[in-house]
C-alpha cells in the first residue's frame, strides 16, 4: 500500500497545542504519515507565547531540499512563518517542487495575543506564497489583514474572501470561530460560497 505522505512547514510548539505538532497529530488521524520543517522555535504554553526564534532561511531551504529530495510529497501546509526571508524561502522551493495542494494557513497572532508577522512580512506572504495556494485559511483577523478590512460578521466575510481570492489564491476558507454567538467557516472557490456551520464546545474549568 502506498504511504499518503504531507508535509507541515510551521513552528515547533513546545506545549503541543499548534505548530508542527498540532499538524502531525490532524495527519496521523487522517492515516497520513506527516513529514516537518521547522521555520521557528517558540517558547510557550496554552497562556502565553515567551519568546520566538526564526530559524535561518537557508536552513528552511535545507529542510526543504531534503525532504523532497527522498520522500513522496502529496500535500504541503504552511503555518508560522515568522520572517520575510524564510517566507522567500518557501514560495521558492513550492515553484520548484510544483506543489499543487498547498495550503497557506497564515498565522499572524497567537491565541495568547501575540503578533507574530511584521507589516513588511505580511506584504511577502500576499505577493509569494498565497499566488501558489490551493486553499488559504485564515481566521477572522488574519482575513482582515489580508483583506485590509475589518471582518466581523458574513458579509464582511464574503467580501474578504473574494479579496483574498483576487491575491491569486484558488480557494479561501475563513474561519469564524471569533465570530459572535455560533461560529460559522465560510468557503469562496471564486464563484461560490459555502457556509459551514459549527457549534461551541464548553472547554475545561478554569
Amino acid at each position: 500500500m502506498k504511504v499518503r505522505c504531507a508535509l507541515s512547514i510551521a513552528g515547533f510548539d513546545p506545549s503541543g497545542g499548534a505548530g508542527i505538532q498540532a499538524d502531525l497529530s490532524t495527519f496521523a488521524a487522517f492515516g497520513v504519515y506527516g513529514l516537518t520543517v521547522v521555520t521557528a522555535v517558540t517558547a510557550q504554553n496554552t497562556v502565553e507565547v515567551k519568546a520566538v526564534h526564526p530559524l535561518p532561511a537557508p536552513l528552511i531551504e535545507a529542510q526543504l531540499e531534503a525532504v523532497f529530495a527522498d520522500l513522496p510529497v502529496a500535500a504541503v501546509k504552511t503555518g508560522l512563518l515568522p520572517a520575510e526571508d524564510g517566507i522567500f524561502a518557501v514560495a521558492a522551493e513550492m515553484r520548484k517542487h510544483k506543489v499543487e495542494k498547498l495550503v497557506v494557513d497564515p498565522v499572524m497572532i497567537a491565541t495568547t495575543g501575540r503578533e507574530f508577522l511584521s507589516p513588511a512580512a505580511v506584504a511577502t506572504l500576499k505577493e509569494t506564497l498565497l499566488p501558489l495556494a490551493f486553499l488559504v485559511t485564515p481566521n477572522l483577523h488574519e482575513a482582515g489583514v489580508l483583506a485590509e478590512m475589518r471582518v466581523d460578521g458574513p458579509a464582511a466575510m464574503e467580501e474578504a474572501a473574494r479579496r483574498i481570492h483576487a491575491l491569486g489564491t484558488r480557494n479561501v476558507l475563513i474561519k469564524g470561530g471569533h465570530l459572535e454567538g455560533e461560529p460559522v467557516d465560510l468557503l469562496y472557490d471564486g464563484r461560490d460560497f459555502i457556509r459551514f456551520p459549527g457549534r461551541r464546545l464548553p472547554g475545561p474549568p478554569a
